[in-house]
């Protein structure tokens, strides 16, 4: 039986000096090899440490990493896994404030909402559009977003380097 490979984007775009070496531990356990980051100052939290990862291995790889780095906190992250046959893609974003949040992405990066979360938003709305509003808001992320902004635009330019997973 063949194993569905699939790619993604680990973002670290916060991280205080002292934590570097667990999240390097963290992505270490979470692939079955060892992980040294290129890090690099955040310009919007001086202080903290940056890096990319560009990753390749088994479908679900990007669930993995991100339970992983949530564990780890003062963390500001966000993981990308993109679809593969038979597996939705999927993107995890995780601030101290707000704790992690997953989407089901589609081939062009878009977050999906399902049915039954559009249909859970009409229902706590009863009929008040700015709570209809909120939901799908939630729904999309918006508030990751917002904090996230000023993070990714601070790692703009900057070096990807690829891992590929370990597989037994």
């Amino acid at each position: 039986m063949s194993q569905n490979t699939a790619r993604g984007v680990l973002h670290i775009h916060s991280a205080p000096a002292a934590l570097c070496p667990h999240v390097e531990w963290a992505v270490s356990s979470a692939v079955d090899a060892r992980v040294d980051f290129t890090w690099h100052p955040q310009p919007a939290a001086p202080g903290d440490f940056r890096a990319e990862l560009s990753w390749e291995g088994s479908a679900g790889l990007g669930a993995t990493l991100a339970s992983a780095l949530r564990a780890v906190s003062h963390l500001r992250f966000e993981v990308t896994e993109d679809p593969s046959p038979g597996c939705d893609g999927g993107r995890w974003s995780h601030t101290p404030e707000l704790g992690i949040f997953h989407a089901t992405t589609d081939v062009h990066g878009n977050i999906v909402v399902s049915e039954d979360r559009i249909r859970y938003a009409y229902e706590m709305g009863a009929g008040d559009p700015s709570v209809v509003y909120q939901e799908l808001s939630l729904a999309l992320g918006e508030a990751w977003d917002e904090e996230l902004e000023s993070f990714r635009h601070a790692a703009e330019g900057a070096p990807v380097h690829w891992l590929h997973q370990v597989v037994s």
